[in-house]
């Protein structure tokens, strides 16, 4: 009985034994899981916490009083601009710009009740009605300014040229004659258009994809819109023989919410809300709306490859558009450059000369154009051949280079004629100026073995001039030099114009 009893009683001190390591053991796992939480939340709470504390929004004494007197404010919107904003069939408000004026307005604690228009015309002359207190994602033009205070941007994005793939790149739009450029009416960057660039035809239309459309159909040869909406109406409509022809600077868009010129304290709230969007918010509502068009939202690869897609499209075409600018940037030298000299051709020249004589004639500036011919060229050709004819024009070219000043329009009309445009220059000192030049010739050494000289022809602009006026003046007077013996300077004024 005593062995019996002794077994039992080690059995049983077994048995417990065992449940004290396993209750160890479950207690050593539990206190791991909790650690292992505990560690999850602080990480959360560290991530979080910045966030949370950007969200936080103090308002004043003054503010408070005004939201609790003015808890909702009414605000127009463009009800046809995807992705940024549109009004669906349901009347509701969504894009980028809706979530975003959204998020702001719950920060601040705002209700925002959405007045109904046809269009942004519309909603523009709402505005200016003061029928609502807000007007959505607009940029601050000076016109908008005598209704509107601003708030600061919301959304900041670029402004590309469209155009089809057979055109151009375009480097300057100020430099093109006889083009048109579509654009939404109503909009700022119609109002900057019309006043930058007057040289070019505005066609306008209700909205982005119209304008995109017209250029689609060849009915206009340009349009400017955002880099976000180009690459959202090409893709959707499927418009890939469309192209980013072209960025102009200083036309970025930074998207502000532009409120009533008597509502200051409102905007000054929005401000606080606007202060509280993180740059990972902005990507994230811009990103959920450019990647609008998945059919079946619960597929993630499928919105994955949409996305790489997305991706892979906006690089290329930032590849092309890099590329072209450097390749158009070259032909652009090119084209304006005279091979054998390295100076200005003549089209180039006939672009600066057009861009001086205006100058001139608005500030009423002194002008003055000098003509030079090398005397007897043709025989250094004739007697020597064209390749030391050619290193002597070469020599010719640098001497007038040293002769020029920095403000000088230096390049090569034709042949061995060579034309100086000098800017703040009256007759006078144009032809002391040219008279150093053919003086400078005359002891110069040149691959011909010759002594080589210059004739110069000499006119000065005068009030009411034009550019080919100018330019016969100053090729008569050449024409007089060389009629009078060469290696000489001669002027000539207007016959109209009474001798000084």
């Amino acid at each position: 009985m005593v062995l019996f009893s002794d077994a039992g009683t080690k059995a049983r001190e077994c048995v417990l034994c065992r449940l004290l390591v396993v209750t160890a053991s479950m207690v050593r796992l539990l206190f791991s899981f909790w650690r292992l939480l505990l560690r999850i939340l602080l990480c959360w709470l560290w991530l979080c916490l910045p966030a949370l504390a950007s969200s936080a929004v103090v308002l004043t004494n003054e503010q408070q009083a005004y939201l609790a007197e003015n808890p909702v404010a009414s605000l127009c919107v463009d009800p046809d601009w995807v992705p940024f904003e549109v009004i669906n069939a349901r009347g509701e408000h969504e894009g980028i710009a809706a979530d975003l004026l959204r998020l702001v307005a719950e920060r601040v604690g705002l209700g925002l009740q959405l007045v109904m228009t046809n269009d942004w015309d519309e909603s523009l002359a709402t505005s200016q009605a003061g029928r609502c207190q807000l007007l959505s994602f607009l940029n601050l033009t000076p016109e908008r300014q005598a209704w509107l205070t601003f708030s600061e941007p919301l959304f900041t994005d670029v402004n590309v040229l469209i155009a089809r793939e057979d055109h151009p790149f375009v480097m300057d739009p100020a430099a093109l004659s006889g083009k048109s450029l579509a654009l939404p009416s109503g909009t700022s960057i119609e109002e900057r258009a019309r006043r930058d660039f007057p040289n070019l035809r505005i066609i306008t239309t209700e909205n982005e994809a119209q304008a995109l459309a017209l250029v689609n159909e060849r009915k206009a040869d340009l349009t400017m819109r955002s880099l976000t909406v180009a690459a959202y109406t090409i893709k959707k409509e499927g418009w890939f023989n469309l192209k980013i022809a072209g960025q102009v600077p200083g036309y970025e868009n930074a998207f502000r919410i532009g409120v009533l010129k008597d509502q200051e304290l409102l905007r000054d709230i929005l401000n606080l809300g606007i202060a509280t969007i993180t740059a990972a918010e902005l990507n994230e509502i811009a990103n959920r709306h450019v990647s609008i068009r998945v059919e079946s939202p619960t597929d993630h690869r499928l919105i994955g490859k949409l996305a790489v897609v997305f991706l892979i499209i906006l690089l290329t075409s930032l590849f092309w558009v890099v590329k072209l600018r450097r390749l158009n940037h070259q032909l652009q030298i090119k084209s304006h450059t005279d091979s054998l000299t390295g100076l200005a051709n003549r089209a180039a020249l006939d672009s600066r000369f057009a861009i001086a004589h205006e100058q001139a004639q608005r500030y009423g500036r002194p002008l003055s154009l000098i003509m030079l011919d090398i005397d007897h060229f043709k025989r250094v050709n004739d007697d020597f051949g064209h390749q030391i004819g050619d290193r002597v024009l070469c020599e010719f070219t640098e001497l007038l280079k040293r002769c020029a000043r920095a403000s000088d329009g230096l390049g090569r009309w034709g042949g061995e004629e060579f034309l100086l445009l000098c800017p703040e220059t009256d007759l006078q000192q144009a032809v002391a100026f040219a008279e150093r030049i053919c003086a400078r010739a005359r002891e110069q050494a040149f691959a011909s073995g010759r002594q080589q000289t210059l004739s110069a022809g000499v006119a000065e602009l005068v009030p009411g001039d034009t550019l080919d006026a100018l330019l016969q003046r100053a090729d008569a007077a050449l024409y007089q030099a060389k009629h009078e013996g060469r290696d000489r300077v001669c002027s000539r004024l207007p016959e109209y114009w009474p001798a000084a």
